[in-house]
């Protein structure tokens, strides 16, 4: 292993190393959403891409250990929703383990294909998945886009250094 001068030492692949490099990564934030058997689920994700322009796709991943995950696994279509830098309470609520994502506070309707799709985001899409590829204690979700909305109003939630921030200019 080499050492370059005026960098930190390298430390050999782990968890704890992915982490600490993904945290001064800073990603768009977005929430996935899917119908399940008992009802609407959700989470919160920063592994959002864009794959391809024609045909139109996507993806994102998502734990296998999941609370979301059985749904995602098992549904033909998904709402992908990019939150707005007023949306953090909500990204939190979808980031949080045993929470009532689809509660009271969360505004959403049931949109095309039964999928739930949340109000006042800057975007939406309705996507069909067309696969979903192993990788490690993850799911990678390709996603057809079928429809959609750009248009809401506002800037870019972000998520670095392990928490929500909004664009400088």
């Amino acid at each position: 292993m080499t050492v370059t001068p005026g960098l930190g030492t390298p430390r050999l692949a782990s968890p704890d190393l992915l982490r600490s490099v993904f945290r001064r990564h800073a990603a768009g934030v977005a929430v996935i959403t899917a119908r399940g058997d008992a009802g609407p689920v959700g989470f919160t994700a920063t592994s959002l891409s864009s794959v391809s322009a024609e045909p139109p796709m996507l993806s994102f991943g998502i734990g296998t250990g999941a609370s979301s995950w059985p749904a995602v696994s098992r549904a033909d279509h998904v709402g992908v929703h990019i939150l707005g830098e007023h949306q953090e309470e909500l990204a939190a609520t979808f980031a949080r383990s045993g929470a009532d994502r689809f509660g009271a506070t969360t505004a959403w309707h049931e949109g095309p294909e039964g999928v739930p799709v949340l109000d006042d985001v800057l975007a939406w899409l309705v996507c069909r998945v067309v696969a979903r590829v192993p990788a490690g204690d993850h799911r990678i979700v390709l996603a057809e886009v079928t429809l959609g909305d750009p248009t809401g109003p506002g800037r870019p939630l972000l998520y670095h250094q392990g928490r929500f921030n909004s664009l400088r200019d």
